[in-house]
């Protein structure tokens, strides 16, 4: 059985100390959802984060 991860959404946003318990939350709420969310920092700009959502 392949696995296939597809990308829906991918914005750049203003980084903050919380935001990965938002993408924990999102996780943890949704993985029966077949959701997968992301975050990421900017390699470019280390004062923004990249929030991806994906399907599983």
């Amino acid at each position: 059985m392949e696995s296939k991860i597809e990308v829906l959404s991918t914005v750049k946003i203003q980084h903050g100390p919380d935001l990965y318990k938002v993408v924990d939350a999102l996780n943890r709420t949704l993985k029966h959802e077949n959701l997968m969310f992301g975050l990421a920092l900017d390699s470019e700009d280390q004062s923004k984060a990249i929030f991806t959502i994906y399907r599983t």
